[in-house]
C-alpha cells in the first residue's frame, strides 16, 4: 500500500527540486525564480519546457530523461500525484527536471518574460462544463504568452475528440501557427 497524502507533502517539503506555492501561499507574495530558473535553480542555460497539469509527473521524468539538454518543469496543484514523479527524478539524480505545485491559474507568477520555450499540455482534462479551465482556452493562451519565447511551442496530445476541435477552434481564433 502507498504512502498517504500527508506523507507525500511531507516527503516533497524535503526536496530540493519541488517547489509548492498554491494560491494561499502564492497570493501577493513574489517568486524569486522568476526569470530567473536556469541561474538559481538548473545553473545552465538550457531551454527550459514545462508540462502543465503533470498528474503523476511521468512525462515530465521521461523528456528529461530523453533530452538532458533540456530543463523540464512539472506544474499540477495535485501533490500527492506529482509525489510519484518528484520521488522518481529525485532517486535518479536527475538535474534537469523540477516540479512547480501550484494552480496554473496563477502560472505567469513564476517565469519571466520569454524564460520558457515549450509547453507540454499531455491529455488535460477537457473541462467541457468549465471554458476557463480548459488549458488551451484564450484565458490561458493570454497567460502563456506573458513566459513563452516568441518562436515558442505548445504542444497537445489528447484524446478527446472535444478537446481537439476546441483546441482547433481557439488557434484559429488566435490566430497561431500550427506544426503538424
Amino acid at each position: 500500500m502507498g504512502k498517504n497524502k500527508l506523507e507525500k507533502f511531507a516527503d516533497m517539503a524535503s526536496y530540493p527540486h519541488v517547489f509548492e506555492y498554491p494560491y494561499s501561499q502564492a497570493d501577493n507574495v513574489p517568486f524569486d525564480r522568476k526569470g530567473k530558473w536556469n541561474e538559481t535553480f538548473f545553473k545552465n542555460d538550457h531551454p527550459i519546457v514545462l508540462e502543465l497539469g503533470c498528474g503523476r509527473g511521468e512525462y515530465t521524468v521521461g523528456l528529461g530523461r530523453m533530452f538532458p539538454d533540456k530543463n523540464f518543469i512539472g506544474v499540477d496543484i495535485k501533490g500527492s500525484r506529482m509525489w510519484t514523479g518528484a520521488t522518481e527524478a529525485l532517486e535518479a539524480g536527475m538535474t534537469n527536471v523540477a516540479f512547480l505545485r501550484t494552480n496554473i491559474e496563477i502560472i505567469d507568477r513564476f517565469f519571466g518574460e520569454g524564460e520558457v520555450s515549450e509547453i507540454w499540455l499531455t491529455f488535460s482534462d477537457p473541462q467541457m462544463k468549465k471554458v476557463t479551465k480548459r488549458l488551451t482556452s484564450t484565458y490561458f493562451m493570454a497567460r502563456y504568452r506573458h513566459f513563452l519565447k516568441p518562436d515558442g511551442i505548445v504542444h497537445l496530445k489528447t484524446d478527446s475528440n472535444f478537446m481537439f476541435t476546441y483546441t482547433r477552434y481557439m488557434i484559429e481564433t488566435n490566430m497561431f501557427p500550427v506544426e503538424f
